[in-house]
């Protein structure tokens, strides 16, 4: 009995491992794409001292753009020359404008980054993808209550839909915390105007990578809306910094932003979702703002009140939440436009921050 106690002692303790062990390799994953991205923006806010934000945003874009043209260049522009074949115009207009999104949300969130603690800025930023989760969310729900109400059960929607509404109360409970800050010395309402138009951009960068995405093979669309990006940023980045951006040591330390903020964080995002569900890759991708407040208190001395990392907490739990809840109800509606595409929200490798 003993060494039968014993056997399956160890068994059990064996499966366990192994059930421990595909989660451990995405988490540490997730994890260094988190503290990569935010080491980037905390970089980059460290250079504004020595540069107007206008010129870090296109030194970044423009690092990552040539080194996505090193790594998918000849699919891009095969992708374009199969747009010119078909004389596809629509979708290279759905192109440009998925570019000229992601140069935006880039421009804004550095304007931001500028003004008001990093933490902050991604916090606000990260309501933009959130809206547009809870918004699938919510219409999953009316889908879902419009089918029970023809089979005669309704309790499954009622609670898709609270909970929707629940995420969404949770997040403004945030946003209040954090507006208490407004107008103080660590924060004042241009910084914040700056992140809220970040994550208004991110939440157009959804729709347009998912429609650049059914339009061009692999990752040709990014590709293209990346050099679209920096080019769009280009003029302002110039303006802002003129020659002395073209110094080789801020040459470098733009060409270490661009592969801290999009490289890196694009190939372990990847590499991550080959190995765990959408679903919990956005549950962990949620940690976002924490992992910036906790940057910018490390790199640049920002120091956040009680309040203020509350609010933080309100809007990482509010977008953990309705990343778990948003894919089984996209899943259940795969077949309807407009279904959650939590996929789109989470996996977006060329973040602002």
């Amino acid at each position: 009995m003993g060494v039968r106690a014993t056997g399956v002692t160890g068994t059990r303790a064996a499966s366990a491992r192994a059930a421990r062990a595909p989660v451990a390799l995405p988490a540490t994953l997730v994890l260094v794409g988190a503290v990569s991205v935010q080491s980037g923006a905390g970089l980059a806010a460290r250079l504004f001292s020595e540069l107007p934000p206008a010129a870090v945003t296109t030194l970044r874009l423009w690092a990552a753009a040539l080194v996505m043209l090193l790594i998918a260049g000849r699919a891009a522009a095969r992708a374009v020359a199969g747009l010119t074949a078909r004389r596809a115009w629509a979708d290279g207009i759905i192109t440009l404008a998925f570019g000229l999104t992601l140069g935006f949300m880039n421009f804004a969130i550095y304007q931001a980054f500028a003004r008001i603690p990093l933490g902050i800025a991604v916090t606000i930023e990260f309501l933009g993808p959130l809206s547009v989760t809870v918004a699938g969310t919510l219409a999953d729900a009316r889908r879902a209550s419009r089918a029970s109400a023809r089979g005669g059960a309704v309790s499954g929607a009622r609670s898709m839909l609270l909970a929707g509404l629940g995420y969404a109360a949770l997040a403004a409970a945030g946003v209040v915390l954090l507006a208490g800050g407004v107008g103080t010395t660590g924060l004042n309402w241009a910084g914040v105007a700056w992140a809220a138009a970040a994550g208004g951009a991110w939440a157009g960068y959804i729709v347009g990578s998912k429609a650049a995405g059914q339009r061009l093979p692999g990752a040709s669309g990014l590709v293209i809306a990346m050099c679209v990006a920096a080019v769009a940023v280009t003029a302002p980045g110039l303006a802002a910094g003129g020659t002395a951006m073209f110094r080789p040591r801020f040459l470098a330390i733009g060409a270490g932003i661009g592969l801290l903020s999009s490289v890196v964080p694009y190939w372990l995002e990847l590499e991550t979702l080959r190995r765990i569900p959408a679903r919990l890759f956005g549950v962990w991708m949620s940690v976002q703002p924490a992992v910036a407040a906790l940057i910018g208190l490390a790199i640049l001395g920002q120091r956040l009140s009680p309040a203020e990392w509350a609010g933080i907490a309100c809007v990482v739990a509010a977008s953990a939440g309705a990343a778990a809840a948003a894919r089984p109800a996209a899943a259940a509606n795969a077949a309807e436009p407009g279904a959650a595409d939590l996929e789109s929200a989470v996996h977006e490798p060329t973040r602002a921050g």
